[in-house]
C-alpha cells in the first residue's frame, strides 16, 4: 500500500478525529473536531471533503452523524489500532492522567547519555502539557520500566512529548532494555 502523504493539517484533523472517535465509539461532529484543532468549522468541512477523497474518513449522515475515521487512517497516520492498548499510566505534575495512554516510548537518543531524552507517543491530546512540568511514565507492561522527567518540548500534531530524563528505572534483576 503506498503511504499517502498527508499535509500537517491534514494529520491535525485525523488525529483529533481518531481520538475523538476513540473516546466516543460514536461519529464525530466537524464541530467537535473544529474546537478540538482550533479551526473553524468551515476548514474542517473542506478538509473532510479532502480525506474522504483519500477514503480516510467516512461521513455518517443524520442527526447523529458526523465522521469516522476508516482502517486507512489509522494506516496513513501510522496509528496501531490496538484491540486492547496495554495501559501504561501517566503522571502530569504528580496527577495522572485520564483519558489518555502511552503508544510508544521512543529512547532513540539514550546512546547519547548527556542528551537522554524519551519520546512518549501519546494516544490523547498533549494539549495541557508545557515544557518544564514534571513528567512520570509508567510502569510499561512488559519492563516495568518507569521513567521521569521534565517536558523539554512536544509536538501537539503527531501528540509526542519530549521528555528530559531525570531518572529510568526497571525493577532490579530484570533485564532493562
Amino acid at each position: 500500500m503506498s503511504s499517502i502523504e498527508l499535509t500537517s493539517s491534514q494529520k491535525t484533523i485525523l488525529t483529533a478525529l481518531i481520538n475523538l472517535y476513540r473516546q466516543t465509539e460514536d461519529a464525530v461532529k466537524g464541530e467537535d473536531i473544529a474546537e478540538e484543532v482550533n479551526r473553524n468549522p468551515g476548514t474542517i468541512r473542506n478538509q473532510m471533503q479532502s480525506l474522504k477523497a483519500l477514503q480516510l474518513v467516512e461521513g455518517v449522515p443524520g442527526p447523529k452523524g458526523g465522521y469516522k475515521p476508516t482502517a486507512n487512517a489509522y494506516e496513513a497516520l501510522d496509528v496501531e489500532q490496538m484491540d486492547e492498548p496495554a495501559f501504561v499510566p501517566l503522571f502530569h505534575n504528580d496527577e495522572a492522567v485520564e483519558g489518555v495512554n502511552v503508544d510508544e516510548i521512543d529512547l532513540s537518543s539514550v546512546h547519547h547519555p548527556e542528551l537522554c531524552r524519551a519520546e512518549i507517543h501519546v494516544q490523547g491530546s498533549v494539549r495541557d502539557f508545557h515544557e518544564g512540568d514534571d513528567v512520570r511514565v509508567g510502569p510499561t507492561p512488559l519492563s516495568k520500566l518507569v521513567i521521569e522527567g521534565v517536558v523539554d518540548g512536544k509536538d501537539d500534531t503527531s501528540n509526542i512529548l519530549i521528555l528530559r530524563i531525570d531518572d529510568m528505572r526497571a525493577p532490579e534483576g530484570e533485564p532493562s532494555h
